[in-house]
Order: structure tokens, then C-alpha cells, then sequence
């Protein structure tokens, strides 16, 4: 039960970062185009910052702690004897 709880609550974080992410480029997305200015929504321009800045510390967190090495390749190897 822990191994499958602790996959649903990563599956949630991805989810979680992953929609930061879209709102993010949304919103530079419509600011690109025109629909509103960035001093016309100063609360929603703020919490879109806080959002970007937020993902990238999390994407910069998640690149220094994460292990390159994939381990079902290296377990085929060790099993193939390479």
C-alpha cells in the first residue's frame, strides 16, 4: 500500500507542476497576442510571476536531484553480463 500511494502522490506533483507550467505559458501566450496589458491585471501578473518563479526552483531542484543513470537499463546489462 505505501509503494502505491507514494506513486499516487508523485503522479499528483507532476500533475500539479505541470499545470504551473501551462498557466504560466498561457498567460505569455495572451500577453503575446494582445488580449490585456500586464499593468491591466497586476494581481493576476503577480501570481503567474510567483508561479514561474516557483517552477523553476522546482525544475532546477529536480534537475540537481535526479539520478541520469536508468535503472532498468543497467539492471539488463547486469543481467546480459555487459
Amino acid at each position: 500500500m505505501p509503494g502505491r500511494r507514494a506513486k499516487i502522490l508523485h503522479t499528483l506533483s507532476e500533475t500539479f507542476w505541470l499545470l504551473c507550467l501551462a498557466v504560466v505559458v498561457m498567460f505569455a501566450f495572451f500577453i503575446a497576442l494582445g488580449a490585456f496589458k500586464p499593468g491591466e491585471v497586476v494581481g493576476v501578473t503577480v501570481a503567474v510571476a510567483a508561479l514561474g518563479v516557483l517552477w523553476v526552483a522546482h525544475a532546477m531542484w529536480a534537475a540537481r536531484h535526479h539520478d541520469p543513470h536508468d535503472r532498468s537499463a543497467i539492471r539488463a546489462r547486469e543481467r546480459r553480463g555487459f
